[in-house]
């Protein structure tokens, strides 16, 4: 039996962010209260100063490397670095090699996630690819088996997303699309503008992203399938889908933790940790996302964690693959960026990375009870350690924050 005594407790389901006493038994929460007078004697007292509990985090997409790309992360690996970092939830995309576009492969790889969890955590949902060989996959057989659908999509194979969107649309389960790579990108690898110029590398136009957004929005709007647009990264994007959910259009939308802390300008260094689709935006575009999960615009936050190889990061900037890898240390990055400067509160971040998720899957979210089985997490904002090959559980290195000290860390999970 344990009593947290005093320690900062957020409920995003309830928009909760108060001190509080929490008192665990057995691994499981007993009671939450201003102040527990009334404890056993034997019961374990932990009063430490910047200690913050609140729900396990969801990640809405993430890249699996099993099967096909093992030597860059094993799915054990990718399940113990969710964990570390607070994520009892991960829903995988379906872009393994093979893709994810059969029952089979659901099935072998949850067969397998299940083998080598510990108390069913945390939990992986997936994402079925939507279609297959140019033409739209076998949906109804995946349908059972994944919370949604989602692809990637071109200007041209537009006619492909709307045969999609009215095939589902009876079944409203969402469909998330990926966008950032279209006829407009040509061969940027930085978003065109001052910063492409001045580092001389190809640039990636802005109306890329915002012109297929345009385009895409327009589609729902005559077919009212719910769609979560991923990777939003500029400043008009937002304003579409502004625009988009003040018409009642059923779209939800993304970005990723990457676009949130870093600009453009940081690409002076030439590190391929840096190097992301879509491409790092201005300023401007940093600040509008922000701005944009503060006025419900950009629903949730995602980790989009991508392994790669040392080797395969070793490379010149234009030609490293896109993709970080960030399950372990987003929460306390987003933390002392975002809400220790006031950028976010402290229930905003933990909504748009624990309950919000669940709103662009289509699903309930139920309040923090004693009666339920809920899944805590304890995160210590004050602890720092080092991202290094000692204290992190993937073998992946390709983040900017290898081999830096962080502040903040999950240090434990309640009710698992």
């Amino acid at each position: 039996m344990e009593l947290l005594k005093q320690v900062r407790f957020i409920d995003p389901t309830q928009g909760i962010d108060r001190v509080s006493d929490i008192l665990i038994v057995e691994d499981r929460l007993e009671s939450i209260a201003p102040i527990i007078k009334e404890y056993p004697a034997e019961t374990k007292i932990i009063d430490r100063e910047g200690l913050i509990v609140g729900t396990g985090l969801i990640d809405l997409y993430s890249l699996i490397q099993e099967p096909g790309n093992e030597s860059r992360e094993s799915l054990q690996d990718l399940m113990q670095a969710a964990m570390a970092g607070g994520f009892t939830r991960v829903t995988i995309l379906p872009d393994t090699d093979p893709r994810i576009d059969t029952v089979e492969m659901v099935t072998a790889i949850a067969r397998r996630a299940s083998s080598q969890s510990q108390n069913s955590l945390p939990r992986l949902d997936f994402w079925g690819a939507a279609t297959k060989d140019g033409k739209l996959n076998e949906l109804a057989e995946l349908k059972s088996e994944i919370v949604g659908y989602s692809d990637r999509f071109k200007f041209g194979n537009l006619d492909l997303l709307r045969q999609l969107l009215e095939y589902v649309r009876p079944w409203q389960v969402p469909v998330a699309i990926a966008l950032e790579q279209n006829e407009l990108t040509g061969n940027g690898v930085i978003r065109e503008g001052e910063a492409s110029i001045r580092y001389g590398m190809s640039g990636n136009p802005r109306f890329s992203e915002s012109a297929i957004i345009a385009a895409v929005l327009e589609i729902i709007a005559e077919i009212p399938t719910p769609v979560h647009i991923m990777r939003v990264s500029t400043q008009r994007g937002v304003e579409l889908i502004a625009d988009a959910k003040s018409r009642n259009i059923p779209v939800t939308a993304s970005t990723t933790w990457m676009h949130l802390l870093w600009n453009s300008d940081a690409v002076a260094s030439y590190s391929s940790n840096l190097r992301l689709e879509p491409p790092l935006g201005n300023e401007r575009d940093r600040t509008a996302l922000i701005s944009g999960i503060q006025q419900g615009i950009i629903d949730t936050i995602a980790i989009d964690h991508q392994a790669y190889t040392y080797e395969e990061k070793t490379v010149p900037f234009g030609l490293a693959p896109p993709g970080v890898v960030g399950l372990e240390i987003a929460l306390p990055i987003l933390w002392q960026e975002l809400v220790e400067t006031k950028e976010l509160g402290g229930i905003e971040l933990w909504q748009a990375l624990s309950t919000n998720p669940c709103l662009c899957l289509n699903q309930k979210t139920s309040e923090i009870s004693t009666d339920k089985n809920t899944n805590l997490i304890v995160f210590d904002s004050q602890k720092t350690w080092t991202a290094d090959r000692a204290s992190l559980k993937s073998p992946a290195t390709n983040t900017p924050y290898y081999n830096q000290e962080i502040k903040g860390k999950v240090i434990r999970i309640i009710g698992c």
